[in-house]
């Protein structure tokens, strides 16, 4: 595996690669790798030659009051992790490299960063769509791997790609869970122990609204407030949102029908954790 640490020693790899007819599988990352992260670069290795990581814990979609210089930093197990897992090239650029002295260009998708996380994190699509479209630039994948965890970025991302005729294919995979069903994360190490138990609450909660759904609820406005009101009565819990939405469109559904995404966000002690399920309405 080769640990490659500067643009232009990225590019030069990428047109090695590009002419000898590989294509080119891209996870994107913030280092901290988990399961999750596991699972997105497996993928990539089953439909691709050459598996690229990058590795950059990106400082434009955190915002002023945000966890960035919290958020955990293991470049050591990240090397090994990717070492075992079969990646061909770890990029592991600076931020001076990506964002020089005179960095001027933000790339912004609008409608459907408004809601859910954009409306609690302001700058966060824009630090991440920003950040995305350079990596792409660099790396020309011709396909770039997103978890689920994260729904409404991967669908963010997915307009950019099409919005801006890149020729790369956004994969999402399936959120991995721990075995208590807590979706896998890098900020899952930032939790207490009791913090981590606690943590767990998010998804038995998104599972009993995907019941109450299959048993017949059709309000999302009625299920929204049983979910706010089923996490409000954990006292160590926070909720920053609830969201029923459309699973292409992400506009908040009033009629559950067809297939709709359930999703939280919410503070465990100081940590904010998200989460999300996708469920298929039964038709009756």
């Amino acid at each position: 595996m080769k640990v490659i640490k500067t643009i232009s020693a990225m590019q030069k790899s990428v047109t090695h690669w590009r002419k000898t007819g590989n294509s080119i599988g891209f996870v994107p990352t913030m280092g901290a790798f988990h399961g999750g992260h596991c699972a997105l670069i497996e993928a990539a290795r089953r439909t691709n030659q050459i598996v690229v990581v990058s590795l950059f814990v990106n400082p434009l979609q955190f915002g002023p009051r945000e966890d960035f210089h919290r958020y955990p930093r293991t470049f050591t197990q990240d090397r090994r992790f990717c070492e075992k897992a079969g990646v061909d090239g770890l990029f592991v650029p600076n931020e001076n490299a990506m964002y020089p002295d005179r960095f001027q260009t933000i790339v912004m998708v609008r409608k459907i960063t408004q809601g859910y996380e954009g409306q609690s994190r302001p700058t966060h699509f824009e630090g991440v769509t920003t950040v995305i479209t350079k990596l792409c630039h660099i790396v020309v994948p011709d396909q770039v791997y997103f978890g689920q965890k994260d729904y409404q970025q991967a669908i963010v991302i997915k307009q950019m790609l099409a919005d801006l005729n890149m020729p790369i294919k956004m994969v999402m995979r399936p959120t991995v869970r721990e075995s208590d069903g807590l979706a896998m994360s890098s900020r899952n190490s930032l939790l207490k122990p009791n913090e981590r138990r606690t943590a767990a609450v998010i998804y038995r909660v998104l599972e009993e609204g995907a019941r109450r759904i299959r048993a017949g609820e059709r309000s999302g406005y009625r299920l929204r407030r049983n979910i706010e009101t089923r996490l409000n009565a954990e006292p160590s819990i926070k909720v920053d949102y609830v969201g029923i939405m459309h699973p292409q469109t992400l506009v908040a559904v009033r009629q559950l029908e067809g297939s709709v995404v359930l999703t939280i966000a919410a503070y465990v002690g100081k940590t904010r954790l998200i989460d999300n399920i996708i469920v298929r309405v039964p038709a009756w």
